[in-house]
């Protein structure tokens, strides 16, 4: 047996013992859900795991973010990253430890759910897995692991406010940087990858159109925003159908309208929460300027007097497009068809999802980084999905709920195995 074989039977046996303790992890954390910023139980509970195996653990960085330091010797530093933010989501799963966490709206007199929508859960649960593994094999790899949980990720925020924290300076710096998510359009027992961009940009924009309020018998004596914000919702879309190259990938949403308190009164103003994904800084900022030019001609189309035009902020929710390096990318693949088989390795398209893991790649200097997704779906599910035209529950559905095992055993076995390759020893010389 080659020592490649002889490492994956090992990662492999190694993982079928530690399942049984990660999917009770994952229980644990799938039902007691923290929002992006919130963090501090789950985060304790992850640094918890993290010394368990053997990690020198660092917390409250860049908020409620842990680093864990695996130091075995001399060799590269290589960091893998678990989101650990929940979402305002009221779960509908059904699941026996499904989530009944809520928490109150400042500015509003409810509550809403909170739940982890997006597989974060599943990525704490997979990381703490890869750690184990790595600490039961050191003797096949040399080097230093930086294990990290990051605080809201659902937000953006999360790597930004780590990164200003000082963990790439505080720590040691990584040579190598790699994560993965769970995807509900790639069948359990698989791992994707894409060299180059694999998932989009991402900025988020609060609009307020504003009016002139007044009652609903009389209308004339108003400027309704109500109507405003309709046209306007509607005029948007075609920023993409009509002003996009169509070889360019633009998605424009309106997530969120608020406006209004009573069903006769015309308010003087609407909210609209807006989010757009491009692939590059050239088409967000001929969208950002396009929103501005149409959201104002709207409204003065519309006689909105100069000084109530719409107001527009960003309130931070921004992300790069990610992209994974080429070179680390083909490495992670052979590590991948080394610990999984070629198989279940698996060229994905481009995402038009986001996340700030990119922003740990983009820093000075810039690390090398690998995104991965995960297959999270029962491949029985995803079949009858395909062949009725009927989608699974996808990331951010209250109806979420992607199978653990195997989701949780491949995704430590795939991680492990990344590691461990770009780990590895050096063979002695002659």
């Amino acid at each position: 047996m080659s020592s490649s074989d002889a490492l994956r039977e090992r990662i492999h046996e190694l993982a079928a013992k530690e399942y049984p303790g990660l999917e009770a992890l994952y229980r644990e954390l799938h039902a007691h859900p923290e929002l992006s910023g919130q963090e501090k139980a789950t985060a304790a509970r992850i640094a918890e795991e993290l010394r368990q195996s053997g990690l020198t653990v660092h917390t409250g960085i860049g908020g409620h973010g842990v680093v864990g330091v695996l130091a075995n010797g001399p060799g590269p530093t290589v960091m893998i990253r678990s989101d650990m933010d929940a979402l305002p989501v009221a779960e509908k799963t059904g699941l026996p430890y499904a989530s009944t966490v809520s928490v109150a709206v400042e500015t509003r007199a409810v509550k809403i759910g909170v739940m982890h929508a997006c597989g974060h859960d599943l990525h704490m649960a997979i990381m703490v897995g890869a750690v184990r593994l790595l600490s039961a094999i050191t003797g096949d790899w040399s080097g230093t692991l930086l294990a990290v949980g990051q605080p809201a990720e659902e937000t953006g925020a999360g790597a930004r406010a780590m990164v200003a924290d000082g963990i790439f300076s505080r720590f040691p710096g990584p040579d190598y940087a790699l994560a993965l998510h769970v995807d509900p359009n790639i069948p359990a027992g698989k791992i994707g990858y894409r060299p180059g961009i694999i998932s989009a940009g991402s900025t988020s924009l609060d609009v307020t159109v504003r009016g002139i309020g007044g009652h609903a018998a009389h209308p004339h004596q108003s400027i309704d925003p109500v109507v405003i914000a309709a046209r306007t919702i509607i005029a948007l879309q075609t920023l993409v159908s009509r002003e996009t190259d169509p070889r360019e990938m633009a998605v424009l949403t309106v997530g969120a309208v608020h406006g209004g308190t009573k069903h006769n009164a015309i308010p003087d103003e609407v909210v609209l929460r807006v989010n757009i994904r491009y692939n590059n800084d050239t088409v967000r900022d001929r969208m950002l300027a396009s929103i501005e030019r149409m959201v104002r001609g709207i409204a003065l189309s519309a006689g909105v007097p100069d000084d109530l035009m719409p107001i527009i902020l960003r309130p931070g929710e921004a992300t790069p497009p990610m992209e994974n390096d080429p070179a680390l990318t083909e490495r992670v693949r052979v590590s991948l068809i080394s610990v999984l088989g070629d198989e279940n390795v698996v060229l994905i398209p481009q995402l038009t999802g986001s996340e700030d893991f990119s922003v740990f790649g983009n820093g000075t200097p810039r690390v090398p980084i690998c995104y991965l997704r995960l297959g999270a779906a029962d491949p029985r599910e995803l079949e009858e999905s395909r062949r009725s035209g009927r989608d699974l529950p996808y990331l951010h559905s209250s109806r979420f709920a992607p199978p653990p095992d195997p989701t949780i055993r491949v995704g430590s076995i795939a991680m492990a195995g990344a590691v461990a390759g770009l780990l590895a020893p050096r063979e002695a010389g002659p």
